[in-house]
């Protein structure tokens, strides 16, 4: 697939998705915010792929919504609020590896990922409120169930920008890296999930997403829940048994994809 905006590349059960605009600071605009879906529903539909790496590349994640971007009178500029929840809520986990700006929409963005990885040279931040609009992608909502509210708050009302150690710090991301190090950290932690069956890293992803929507009494009846009705799948069953010879026989599980 040829696209204008991104790059994409898949092989040994890995999409790597780059944001391809850096003219614009990999801002999103309608184009992208197309292809972003249009590539989406290829992985969706390839069950070779098991993990998605999201990327800006080494200079830039991406500095939020093309705010240049003009639209009729009377038109609303679209939202990349339902396909940042298509992300969050994927059956197959994601990984944003960041580097640069890392701001309004394009944090929103990583928000959505499962994990993410960033470079030393990271800034993050929601800053829509200096040019008088909100976060419109979920922002507002993420970024407080991952950081805390008092958090969140501070670095929404005041348009705050962090650096890596400092999201390091509050929990926004996983792991900080020297920039020519980030695409082989993010493989390197892709390549470990591949090591793992693909319905239990379904089940772990959807329990803690919808788990962390619910009272602890509701959510440990979630778990309980969703492993009986995942695990009793023929794909499942046969992925324990490997697990329990790979064990035994002291050697790597191979797992089948569904």
């Amino acid at each position: 697939m040829a696209f204008k905006t991104l790059l994409y590349e898949k092989g040994d059960g890995i999409a790597t998705i780059t944001l391809n605009r850096p003219e614009s600071l990999n801002s999103v605009n309608t184009r992208m915010q197309a292809e972003m879906k249009e590539v989406w529903d290829n992985i969706e539909q390839d069950r070779s792929i098991r993990v998605i790496i999201i990327t800006g590349g080494e200079k830039c994640f991406s500095a939020g919504a093309d705010i240049r971007e003009q639209f009729p009178p009377g038109v609303t500029r679209p939202s990349s609020r339902d396909q940042f929840k298509k992300i969050e809520d994927f059956d197959r986990p994601s990984i944003a590896a960041i580097s640069g700006y890392c701001l309004g929409g394009g944090l929103e963005l990583a928000l959505c990922c499962d994990l993410r990885i960033t470079s030393e040279t990271a800034q993050f931040g929601l800053v829509e409120l200096k040019v008088g609009v909100v976060p419109g992608a979920g922002g507002m909502q993420r970024l407080p169930r991952i950081v805390g509210i008092t958090r969140a708050k501070e670095m929404l009302y005041l348009a705050e920008r962090i650096d890596a150690k400092e999201a390091y710090r509050i929990g926004l991301v996983n792991k900080v890296v020297p920039v020519v190090s980030l695409m082989d950290e993010a493989r390197k932690m892709a390549d470990a999930m591949l090591d793992m069956p693909p319905h239990g890293l379904k089940i772990a992803k959807r329990c803690v997403n919808e788990g962390m929507q619910m009272d602890l009494q509701s959510a440990l009846k979630l778990d309980v829940d969703i492993a009986a009705q995942e695990m009793s799948t023929p794909l499942a069953r046969e992925n324990m048994e490997e697990g329990r010879r790979a064990f035994r026989e002291k050697r790597r599980p191979v797992f089948k994809v569904g």
